[in-house]
């Protein structure tokens, strides 16, 4: 039998349609974008603008001449008559001492709360005990109420225990289960097939085996996730430690950014060695975003949609 030859047709490609909607979106996102990055910009521009030259330059985006002496002086590479002779105001803050308390601080709060969180959430998730409902809507109704809140109570409760300045009570108040951080992860533990679990305990597994050896290495990515997100908001922690630990050895990098501008021995602040060590102090935030935030998005929209 003679086989007509049908005529093949190229593939379409889908079009781009531009419309008015599309178009503002975008100029709204590119508008928002500018807001965000210049404040950033602006930051790294003084840092690298001699002091001499910061008031002829503060009208420029981009530095007439560029110095990396503000970042050796902050960093302590300079000695105090060199830093005079720099341009800069003869203040006095480890900085490197202060990165390190700020290390310290934010690492012993992530291990602990991660790990108190995926455990209260694998319990709300998967176990049955009387006044389980009542007691995880406690743990949302506390995302409503304010920090500051119980800055008091925890303050009194530090001075009590004889925790001011130390790290012990720069850290306590946040080492236990957060509201967001078990409301995340139980979000995902719920997500998880049963099936596993159930033929783990057929085995004779106990609910802390299934928890370690199952449940965790299924959770790694929310668990990064929330990690990243802690992490980064105990980085910024102010306030607290400032309020606990004054003493210049506990100083984490918000409180010694606040001492390092209140030191004014030549009259005026230091903002060309202050907006470097704010360069430096926001770097880490800014290569986790870089890295982990497409991931830290998927994680909430998943979240959210459970």
């Amino acid at each position: 039998m003679n086989q007509v030859a049908m005529p093949i047709s190229a593939p379409t490609r889908a079009r781009f349609t531009v419309s008015p909607g599309r178009v503002i979106a975008w100029m709204l996102l590119a508008i928002m974008l500018v807001i965000t990055v210049t404040p950033v910009w602006m930051a790294i521009k003084t840092a690298l603008t001699p002091p001499a030259d910061l008031f002829s330059q503060s009208s420029n985006l981009l530095p007439g001449s560029s110095t990396l002496a503000n970042f050796k002086r902050v960093l302590g590479l300079m000695s105090v008559d060199e830093s005079l002779a720099a341009g800069g105001s003869g203040a006095d803050i480890d900085f490197l001492k202060a990165l390190g308390n700020s290390v310290l601080f934010t690492t012993i709060i992530v291990v602990m709360q991660i790990t108190c969180s995926a455990m209260a959430a694998y319990a709300f998730a998967r176990l049955r005990f009387p006044g389980r409902s009542v007691l995880f809507g406690l743990f949302i109704g506390s995302m409503m109420v304010p920090t500051v809140v119980t800055f008091i109570p925890n303050f009194i409760l530090m001075k009590e225990l004889g925790w001011l300045n130390t790290m012990t009570g720069m850290v306590a108040p946040f080492c236990l289960m957060q509201g967001f951080s078990v409301f995340f992860l139980r979000q995902f533990f719920l997500s998880i097939p049963r099936d596993l679990e159930e033929a783990a305990l057929l085995d004779g597994a106990s609910h802390f085996y299934i928890f370690v050896r199952i449940v965790l290495p299924l959770s790694l990515t929310p668990i990064v996730t929330i990690a990243m997100l802690t992490g980064i908001n105990m980085w910024n922690e102010f306030f607290w430690p400032y309020l606990v630990a004054k003493d210049d050895a506990h100083q984490v990098i918000p409180v010694a950014l606040q001492a390092f501008k209140s030191q004014t021995p030549q009259g005026q602040p230091d903002w060309t060695g202050l907006m470097a060590a704010t360069v430096i102090s926001i770097m880490p935030t800014i290569v986790l975003l870089v890295a982990f935030g497409r991931r830290v998005v998927e994680s909430v929209q998943f979240s959210g949609g459970k």
